[in-house]
């Protein structure tokens, strides 16, 4: 995979794993989650929709060559989110408060600090919009 088509992939898990955990703020509060939560309210289909999004963001990861053991942190991060998230309504709150999501960003951007500081780098600045093209 060429370095644009990296860039873009780790943009799209960055818009993914935000959308899913901290999209929305909390009037008053400060407090951000994401459609996470709210998708798992919906009985059981909820927390399998939730789950697909966020096994999706573990795919894409594995593109960057991610080693085994922050893979295994970052199936075990959507695994208890999951079985935890089937309880209803302490599920719901759990899910707001893990963040699954954007716990595994954070694995990923780790081990692109360590492998690929440049694409880091590059992605971090066209994330925060310092450019408008690559």
């Amino acid at each position: 995979m060429d370095a644009a088509k990296r860039l873009a992939t780790l943009n799209r898990i960055r818009k993914l794993s935000r959308l899913m955990d901290t999209s929305i703020r909390i009037p008053l509060t400060g407090f951000r989650i994401g459609i996470d939560p709210i998708i798992g309210l919906v009985p059981g289909a909820g927390d399998l929709i939730s789950t697909a999004f966020s096994a999706y963001i573990i795919f894409l990861a594995t593109r960057f060559g991610i080693p085994r053991q922050d893979l295994a942190k970052m199936i075990f991060n959507v695994g208890l989110e999951t079985v935890v998230g089937t309880v209803p309504l302490v599920g719901d709150l759990f899910d707001a408060f893990y963040k699954s999501n954007i716990r595994n960003l954070a694995i990923l951007e780790q081990h692109l600090t360590v492998v690929e500081p440049k694409l880091k780098e590059v992605s971090d600045e066209l994330y925060s919009g310092k450019f408008s093209q690559v």
